[in-house]
């Protein structure tokens, strides 16, 4: 089972940590922008003097080149990466296939890796984003897979009918999900902290969802196919839900430049040190804009953050 050889990987690397490719192309050393920014004229521009538009391509390639570079540096240490698909979509087509190539490489490097895409519909349109990041597609008789994930983040806040579709290729292909329960953000009391007329939470009401959608599906370690989005910006909220979820695997957010610390999230994990892997993007991204880590190459930089991150993250946990 997926979260089993998640967990495997955690045990093997003792280090919980999941590196968030958000790469946003002003992350990258000065260089490589330089190197390989090139700006070109509008094509189809009645005027001569039209100002000079980016070449996406151009931008999706150092991007890529910049991941592949992290991934090969960090691949030992780490047991998963996490791909932000906004900071993909954000510079079109070009964009979306460096999207696709990270994923495929990171996989050829022996990592686990997650599309965090927070997908949600209801119906036929579930059932492709589901077949789009877990399943296959159907082509003339042949299965195709557009964005191979071994995890996918989901929105379940429209019920049921939006999650089934992701459930059930997950269980199909030994694919995982993610289901937001509380988020990192600051306002997400706004309505996940609402209190129902039973008393509970909002997201608790979701959490009891997210272990009753996962039923059926435990591994060797006791955790579902159906993991849960839990924020360690808010460890009051994740020490009930770990007491109330006790079969859900955690995606943990908000460490480092979000404002979490490895004593908050502790309450996330359980008894045997088990059952969360935290994430952290800019935080190993940009360390080599750190003081810290100042004289290192990006992806030296970003290798030795993982490496005090996990040191960090073990202290609290094991501690």
């Amino acid at each position: 089972m997926i979260f089993d050889t998640l967990i495997d990987r955690i045990v093997a690397t003792d280090n919980p940590t999941v590196v968030g490719l958000d790469t946003c192309y002003d992350y990258l050393p000065e260089e490589m922008r330089g190197r390989r920014y090139a700006a070109r004229p509008r094509t189809r521009s009645v005027r001569t003097d039209a100002p000079a538009v980016p070449d996406l391509a151009d931008v999706a390639e150092a991007i890529f080149e910049f991941n592949k570079n992290i991934v090969d540096a960090v691949c030992d240490v780490v047991p998963a990466v996490k791909v932000q698909i906004a900071y993909y979509e954000m510079y079109g087509v070009e964009g979306l296939r460096a999207f696709a190539r990270t994923l495929r490489y990171a996989k050829e490097k022996g990592l686990l890796v997650m599309a965090d895409a927070k997908r949600n519909d209801i119906g036929a349109t579930a059932e492709c984003y589901a077949k789009a990041y877990l399943g296959e597609t159907d082509v003339c008789g042949r299965a195709a897979e557009a964005f191979p994930s071994d995890f996918l983040t989901v929105n379940g806040y429209l019920g049921s009918d939006g999650i089934k579709p992701f459930v059930n290729w997950a269980k199909q292909k030994d694919r995982g999900l993610f289901v937001l329960v509380k988020t990192s953000n600051p306002s997400s009391g706004e309505l996940q902290d609402m209190r129902l007329e039973n008393g509970k939470t909002v997201y608790e009401y979701m959490g009891a969802l997210v272990e009753q959608w996962g039923e059926g599906t435990a591994g060797k370690y006791g955790y579902s196919a159906v993991g849960a989005v839990v924020g360690a910006t808010h460890p009051v909220q994740a020490e009930i839900l770990r007491r109330e979820m006790p079969h859900t695997f955690f995606l943990i957010p908000g460490y480092g430049a979000q404002g979490g610390k490895a004593d908050d999230l502790k309450v996330c994990f359980g008894k045997d040190g088990l059952g969360g892997i935290v994430n952290s993007s800019r935080g190993i991204l940009c360390a080599y804009r750190q003081e810290k880590y100042k004289g290192m190459s990006y992806a030296d930089a970003a290798r030795k953050a993982c490496l005090d991150m996990k040191d960090d993250l073990n202290r609290a946990i094991k501690g």
